[in-house]
């Protein structure tokens, strides 16, 4: 499996990492990987033969850009030198998102399908905005295309959806999509912290960003919520569809009120079919004992399928961290080289 990294953030490096680290992993079970390109702003990374192992063991721990490294890099190697050779099997997307234009993802995205490559992106954006028109494409030039890191990332929400609810129409998707707010919550009901205490352990340790907004405001899990919708249900929405409010408001009161009726606090998005009108939101609930998401610890996360076959599914897990996003590109990789297809 020949492969190409677009974009060389955190999830790039991490991404580079896992796959040096999984090696041996990876060759027992007769896969073969070689990355051939490693492509960022400036340019980047090309080997012919795949960047030696060596190399890609040392380019993560290095602050650098590609197209500086002294094996190999040069400000000539860029998407377009890429498109030129075609000389990869998976194109891997990781560039930063951006849900107004998509760009430069959604280009990426588009020329590698249409050039016949298989496509793995953690990026939002592109999905948001196109993903029927990118998934035909696809499908289109028999090729495929990999969202989980999009929609979940270690949580299998979309794989889910599609292979184990096959056949079925799901009439509700309801989902804790977004571990940090999840781990926030945790900590106001464990320790008896402020939302202000809480979030500034999530950020300490790592968890939250140093600009927590997308999470803590609801829009993340209104991005994830929205693909997942869109992928399974069949549906062209957009967050414009979605009611959306996060957890800033969250107090210990709040929390202690829940807890007396047994109960806890949970940021749930959700999709709802009623007499084929779409109800979608993102809103602070509260869980009864028994409900999937009541126990749902730290920064795990859950999404709930119900449908008119087959029942209910729920999903409960996932880490969420650099490196478990990284597993989850890994993953779809894996899965379209043993011949899954995730178009629906």
């Amino acid at each position: 499996m020949r492969i190409a990294v677009i974009g060389f953030g955190r999830v790039g490096r991490a991404f580079v990492q896992l796959l040096v680290d999984k090696k041996p992993h990876l060759k027992r079970e007769g896969i073969h990987t070689r990355i051939v390109y490693i492509i960022d702003l400036g340019g980047g990374i090309y080997r012919r033969g795949g960047i030696p192992y060596e190399d890609l063991a040392e380019l993560p721990k290095t602050k650098i850009p590609p197209f500086s490294y002294p094996r190999g890099g040069s400000k000539d190697v860029t998407f377009d030198s890429l498109l030129e050779k075609r000389d990869v099997d998976v194109v891997i997307e990781m560039t930063p998102t951006n849900k107004d234009t998509g760009e430069p993802g959604m280009t990426h995205i588009k020329e590698s399908l249409a050039h016949g490559m298989h496509v793995v992106t953690s990026n939002k954006g592109p999905i948001l905005l196109a993903y029927k028109q990118l998934n035909e494409l696809a499908r289109r030039n028999n090729v495929q295309l990999g969202i989980g890191c999009a929609c979940g990332a270690a949580l299998p929400a979309l794989n889910g959806g599609i292979i184990d609810m096959a056949g079925s129409t799901i009439v509700s998707i309801e989902g804790v999509l977004n571990g940090t707010t999840n781990f926030i919550i945790n900590e106001m009901e464990a320790n008896k912290v402020s939302y202000e205490e809480a979030l500034a352990e999530a950020q300490e340790l790592g968890i939250a960003e140093t600009d927590p907004r997308l999470d803590v405001e609801g829009w993340d899990t209104a991005s994830k919520l929205l693909i997942l919708t869109n992928v399974l249900m069949n549906e062209e929405k957009s967050l414009r569809d979605i009611s959306v409010s996060g957890i800033t408001a969250l107090t210990q009161n709040d929390i202690d009120r829940a807890k007396k009726e047994n109960k806890k606090y949970r940021l749930v998005g959700k999709t709802l079919k009623v007499n084929d009108e779409l109800h979608m939101s993102v809103k602070l609930e509260t869980m009864p004992k028994g409900h999937p998401f009541y126990d749902l610890e730290g920064a795990n996360k859950a999404v709930r399928y119900v449908s008119d076959t087959l029942g209910d599914l729920t999903l409960v897990g996932g880490a969420s961290d650099l490196r478990s996003a990284a597993a989850s590109i890994l993953r779809d990789c894996i899965n379209i080289h043993r011949g899954y297809t995730f178009s629906r």
